[in-house]
């Protein structure tokens, strides 16, 4: 069964990246589209937090300023940055660039703090640069340079939550970090998003669902209530249920299956096919990334939705109990 939801947590995450395309496409700015899943996802969480441990809405102060750089430098930054680059890049690519952060916290993790690592993570890095090279098609510039820029700095705010997210499950548990995380997400973005001057008439427009699906129309908030619900907490909870019934490493790569769902559904959906080349490079990069997930001793680093919820916390089996 942990297998199942496992995987049902990466084709929900994996699927979402196109449905959040679809919903930027018809007009909703990234960082509306941010602000808007921050919250919902802060709400739910909340919701309940309120009716299972309400022992988590009390927190220190120094964890309140661990909280707020979280949702600002990690959620906010990586949710916004995903969404600007998947507007001018196919999905999958630019998943394949944000998980550098995997080996970025792995290397952070044996240089910083002296963690063991095993050798595999040099072989990871190595086949992540060449497949990514592969994937970029570096030699002929076939992919937008801005929405690689783009998603290279959404890596880099997924390394910081990473690190971030790490230390603070030491002293919390998830659904409250995810609470604390997005609340600051969310205010966040309340001063910087523009929703106050939201035309929300555009939900109930009729649009077409694009691509394979161009004949069905529907309105635009069904996309939209998809994208902060089904497509953000259910996969995130998702993903933590699987933790808790299976190994973390088995958990992590079940967990990485997330970039082959995603180019899956967008080719199948939105047309966004890769060349043969690519499709080696991103085998590849595949390949290394799981590599990655299995470098630190007992730690995963799993999936929350790179395609933007609360982004990706590090945990390890025992910190989290369904």
């Amino acid at each position: 069964m942990g297998y199942i939801i496992g995987f049902l947590a990466a084709i929900l995450f994996g699927s979402n990246g196109s449905v959040v395309k679809l919903v930027l496409s018809e007009g909703v700015t990234a960082a509306q589209m941010t602000f808007f899943r921050a919250t919902a996802t802060m709400i739910i969480a909340g919701i309940v937090l309120l009716f299972t441990d309400r022992s988590a809405f009390k927190i220190t102060f120094k964890q309140l300023l661990t909280m707020a750089a979280l949702g600002v430098f990690g959620v906010a930054m990586l949710q916004w940055f995903y969404a600007l680059a998947i507007a001018r890049i196919p999905v999958g690519i630019a998943l394949l660039f944000e998980y550098l952060a995997v080996l970025a916290v792995a290397v952070i993790a044996r240089f910083v703090f002296k963690e063991k690592v095993r050798a595999r993570l040099w072989a990871a890095i190595a086949l992540v640069l060449v497949g990514l090279a592969v994937v970029a098609e570096v030699w002929n510039s076939s992919v937008d340079g801005l929405g690689m820029i783009f998603a290279l700095i959404a890596a880099a705010a997924y390394t910081v939550y990473f690190l971030i997210g790490e230390q603070a499950l030491k002293g919390m548990n998830v659904l409250g970090m995810t609470f604390w995380a997005m609340l600051f997400a969310s205010l966040f973005w309340a001063f910087f998003s523009g929703w106050q001057n939201m035309d929300y008439s555009v939900f109930a427009h009729q649009i077409s669902l694009s691509g394979s699906l161009a004949a069905i129309y529907v309105p635009l908030w069904v996309p939209f209530l998809w994208a902060i619900t089904m497509g953000s907490f259910v996969a995130f909870y998702l993903s933590f249920k699987a933790l808790s019934l299976l190994k973390a490493t088995s958990a992590g790569i079940i967990a990485s299956s997330e970039v082959i769902f995603a180019f899956i559904v967008a080719w199948l959906w939105l047309g966004e096919a890769l060349s043969f080349i690519q499709i080696i490079g991103a085998l590849i990069v595949t390949a290394g990334i799981v590599l990655a997930q299995t470098s630190r001793q007992g730690k995963v680093v799993m999936d929350l939705d790179l395609a933007a919820t609360t982004g990706t916390v590090p945990v390890t089996k025992n910190k989290f109990q369904p």
